[in-house]
């Protein structure tokens, strides 16, 4: 055991022995039972270097370079101070001591630092091995290597953490090296196996390990894998070093080569010492900075509560790699622990890596820590279960099995008796395990997010650019390892701002790379459960993260696999299970956005041949656009422009009805929406602007206008780019809606003309008629009437040339509004009852229902108010079946004026009031400037002069900016007289 630190005791008076410190993992504090806070990573890092002085006084320059090395911040000395003032409020002022210009730690009592218990331990280990006692040199060696919790210092940043890291780590695999001697050495060889075998495969290059290794396989009887354990060393060395074995390597190969009786088994190993009673107390160190999670922490508690003295309880706990699972388990079993006074068992079944633990390893060190003698413990998997039910019987003890990989892999390792509970983990909901309470572990709320991030970074920084936080946390995805990594790079990093680091988030490309520090990495986290899949789940995980969009239908996946929704189903929920893709609802699946990035960078690296990723996203697009198609046509009997679409190759939904038709449309808007964005990007163009098209009414009804408007501008933006005028054309026309919707009418009618130029530029017979009619309906708003019956008499000629009688019957309902507006009352009548008569003979409620709207509004003009709102009434029911919240508003808009000329003002106040409600956010200011006006007309009519003059100016501003006609009129209505 050479080689053991020069490492005192802090010195100083006695003091009780209340106060402990922890090096060896995580730098911790208690006082009692009692954790401590001990602040920031740099504020660990002070308090570390002050413990690891032997009592001695360290300056303030020597903390500087300890916490920062070379580059310090500029405040180093003032931060310093503050991080040793606030550790003396905590410990007190007598145990962190300033003197000299420097501090040192001082009045703690004896064993108080994990380090100096170690130390003793080790010390006594080697005093009971020259005096021959092998058995009690091997129990103080795992004592002393039982202080370790992790890896020494951990988190804690600076050139003196990371270089006392490095010694401690090299004194803790002498022990371990030392410890694992006098196995062999007591004939312990068949156990000493695995535990070198994993000694040697992490660290390759140690080669003491490794001659133990093939000693213990030679005395195994393994006398093949021994030497196979000398020839990769050998190459391993001469690869990696250009080094030879060293002379004791190579003797004890020729030792084994030859047989030689002086490498057999200890005669008479050394007797099992007997074994009192034992408590285990195996959890791992709960995190200090343990953040939210109260409902889980709570509900869980109760579960293991449930176990004390009467059943016992099985929590699983699953969720996505990364989110927090064990943390959560771990700190959960430690307030649980005076629930289970004989012990705490734990152990990670790494069930997410390629080689997972076995039941039977696992049952053997439980039953080790029980206290079982190694000659008690017997071969077969069945017969250790036994046992160990049999040792817990009687006992209270809680067993927490971390990251299984399933129900089988746990079954063996759960307690069967009354009081004792087992808390598992897994990425894989485990609803075969019988009697288990499952917890789905979801990513932290937008609050718990920025309190981690908070309390890692600490408040100053995070306070300054509170913003910039959010901003990190959020493309974290709300992860919490994602989270704590991102934080710690920041920690480590005095002079980055928090923007910086969000910038460097911002890239989605890069992102999945920014999120490591040290040995944690998302992305090494998203591979493990990656590397558990079936080839059909990989190539289903692949696929599916290449589509857009919050989420995806089970139809629009299995379009993206090419498989049965059958097949497809099952290969989702398997990814469910998994805890690699969410059941966002019934029949609708998503991913954790990180976990799409993943997901892409996978088929980037995996998908052979490549154009199959392509393929994928041609099937979902054909599938929207034939979907979309289909929904069209059954809102639009007899329009021709399904007729005119780009031919799909895969085939879309069917529906009963239309009511069906528009909840699917309306519930695949944000993905559909997605899909057309990808598709232009990845130069599926006409597809997509075909599929704008045929889901217009997402535009026209104002529900997902913001969304339809960016989506259109892509498509037009990348047909400029190919020079597609039949693209470019429809692009327009799609945009044109948008426009109308919105009451952008110069920017509409400016679209139109662009996409009449450009539909007859390409000879497109659909744009070429709706361009037209379009023009038309906006020089109606816009008071040009003799330039929109031009427009409207060519549409109409246009569509009969096509045989499109719905698109006739759009231009002669519009013609009749621009006949109304020029005193043709009769006429316009008489126009929109041809549009409503072809609209009904072709089935076409929808827009038949724009018909009675303009019908309804030359019956108003002609006098007949009873028909007139027979009609609009019938229109507005029409509307709201078809969710047309625009034509919805406009149309309760219309209402009110037949009611305020039949002299029913208080009616008509109600119904301009519901039409503000509905048009909220939607059809623009033009339109909310007109219902202003009814309303301040009704609202006079029943005495409110003063609201109707609220109204009025309103909308007179509205006039006014849009520089709108209507101006006048409501001039008119303020004046002093009107009011009279």
């Amino acid at each position: 055991m050479d080689g053991v630190p020069a490492q005192g005791r802090p010195g100083g008076a006695a003091q009780p022995a209340a106060l402990r410190f922890g090096v060896l993992g995580p730098v911790r504090a208690w006082r009692g039972g009692e954790p401590l806070t001990t602040g920031s990573p740099q504020q660990r890092a002070l308090l570390a270097a002050l413990l690891l002085r032997e009592g001695r006084t360290a300056t303030a320059a020597q903390l500087i370079d300890a916490l920062w090395g070379e580059e310090p911040p500029s405040q180093a000395l003032a931060a310093v101070r503050t991080y040793a003032s606030r550790l003396r409020k905590v410990l007190d002022p007598e145990v962190l001591v300033s003197e000299s210009g420097g501090y040192a730690i001082r009045s703690v009592g004896e064993g108080a630092l994990d380090l100096t218990v170690a130390q003793g331990l080790a010390a006594d280990a080697e005093q009971a091995r020259a005096a021959g006692d092998l058995g009690r040199a091997r129990e103080s060696l795992n004592r002393a290597l039982d202080q370790w919790d992790g890896e020494a210092l951990a988190g804690v940043p600076g050139p003196y953490a990371e270089a006392q890291r490095v010694r401690l780590e090299e004194w803790r695999l002498q022990l371990l090296e030392a410890r694992l001697d006098m196995d062999l050495e007591q004939g312990r060889h068949a156990e000493a196996v695995s535990e070198l075998t994993a000694l040697t495969a992490a660290h390759p290059l140690r080669e003491r390990p490794r001659e133990l290794l093939m000693l213990a396989l030679y005395r195994s009887g393994r006398q093949a894998e021994a030497l196979a354990v000398y020839a990769d060393t050998r190459r391993l060395l001469a690869d990696e070093l250009g080094v030879d074995p060293r002379p004791a390597l190579r003797e004890l190969q020729q030792r084994i080569l030859t047989a030689d009786p002086g490498l057999a088994e200890p005669s008479a190993p050394v007797a099992e010492p007997p074994v009192a009673p034992v408590r285990p107390a195996q959890l791992p160190a709960t995190v200090p900075d343990f953040t939210g999670r109260a409902s889980f922490v709570s509900e869980l508690s109760e579960v293991l509560a449930s176990a004390d003295g009467r059943v016992m309880a099985v929590s699983a706990l699953a969720g996505i790699g990364g989110v927090g699972k064990t943390t959560l388990a771990v700190h959960v079993a430690h307030q649980a622990r005076p629930a289970f006074p004989d012990g705490q068992l734990y152990v990670d079944l790494q069930g997410a890596g390629s080689r997972a633990a076995e039941p039977e390893t696992v049952l053997g060190s439980f039953l080790r820590a029980l206290g079982t003698p190694d000659s008690a413990i017997p071969d077969s998997l069945q017969e250790r279960a036994a046992l160990y039910r049999s040792v817990l019987d009687g006992r209270r003890v809680l067993v927490l099995l971390d990251n299984a990989r399933d129900a089988a892999q746990v079954r063996p390792l759960l307690p069967g008796a009354d009081g004792c509970a087992a808390l598992v983990t897994s990425r894989v909901r485990m609803v075969d395990l019988a009697g288990a309470h499952l917890v789905d572990l979801d990513v932290m709320s937008p609050d718990e997010a920025l309190s981690l991030f908070t309390k890692i970074v600490g408040e100053e920084r995070v306070a300054a650019e509170r913003e910039a936080a959010l901003d990190v946390v959020a493309a974290c995805g709300f992860l919490p390892l994602a989270i704590r990594i991102a934080a710690s790079r920041l920690a480590a990093r005095r002079t980055w701002t928090v923007s910086v680091l969000a910038a460097k988030l911002a890239d989605e490309r890069r992102r999945l790379d920014e999120l490591q520090a040290g040995d944690l990495a998302v992305k090494a986290t998203f591979e493990l459960g990656y590397g558990q899949l079936e080839p059909a789940q990989a190539r289903a995980f692949r696929l599916l993260g290449l589509a857009d969009g919050p989420d995806i239908s089970l139809a629009g996946a299995a379009a993206v696999l090419d498989l049965a929704v059958e097949d497809a189903e099952d290969l989702l929920e398997s990814l469910v299970d998994m805890s690699l893709l969410e059941s966002a609802a019934p029949g609708r699946y998503r991913y954790h956005d990180l976990v799409r990035l993943y997901a892409r960078a996978c088929a980037e690296r995996d998908e052979h041949p490549p154009s199959e990723r392509e393929a994928a996203m041609s099937r979902l697009l054909d599938f929207y656009l034939a979907t979309a198609a289909g929904v069209y046509a059954m809102e639009r009997p007899g329009d021709r422009l399904v007729d005119h679409l780009e031919v799909t190759k895969y085939p879309g939904l069917a529906f009963a009805d239309r009511h069906a038709a528009q909840d699917w449309l309306y519930a695949e808007a944000d993905a559909l929406l997605s899909c057309v964005r990808r598709s232009v990007a990845d130069g599926r163009l006409r597809r997509a602007v075909d599929l704008l098209w045929a889901a217009k009414d997402l535009a026209e009804s104002g529900a997902n206008a913001r969304e339809y408007e960016i989506a259109a501008n892509a498509a037009l933006e990348r047909a400029h780019a190919e020079r597609d005028a039949w693209a470019a054309g429809r692009a327009l026309t799609t945009l044109t809606d948008v426009h109308m919707v919105a009451g952008r009418f110069d920017q509409a009618d400016a679209a139109a003309v662009e996409a009449l130029r450009m539909a007859r530029d390409a000879a497109d017979p659909v744009a070429s008629c709706w361009a037209p009619n379009t023009r038309g309906i906006i020089a109606i708003y816009q008071n040009r009437h003799a330039e929109g019956e031009r427009h409207l008499n060519a549409a109409i000629d246009n569509f009969r040339g096509n045989g499109n009688r719905p698109g006739e019957a759009s231009a002669l309902c519009n013609l009749s509004r621009i006949h109304l507006a020029t005193g043709r009352v009769d006429s316009a009548i008489a126009l929109a009852q041809q549009g409503i008569d072809i609209y009904d003979a072709m089935g076409n409620a929808l827009r038949g229902a724009n018909g009675r709207y303009a019908l309804g509004l030359a019956l108003t003009s002609s006098g007949e108010l009873r028909l007139a709102a027979e009609s609009l009434r019938e229109a507005l029911e029409t509307f709201r079946d078809s969710r047309q919240r625009l034509w919805e508003g406009m149309t309760l808009f219309r209402l009110a004026e037949v009611d305020l000329a039949a002299r029913r003002p208080a009616k008509a106040a109600s119904g301009a009031e519901m039409a503000l409600t509905v048009l909220r956010g939607i059809g623009g200011e033009w339109r909310r400037g007109l219902v202003l006006t009814v309303l301040g007309r009704a609202l006079n009519g029943i005495g409110q002069t003063g609201r109707a003059q609220v109204c009025w100016r309103e909308a007179l501003g509205i006039y006014e900016e849009l520089d709108a006609p209507e101006a006048d009129e409501v001039r008119e209505l303020l004046s002093p007289a009107a009011v009279a």
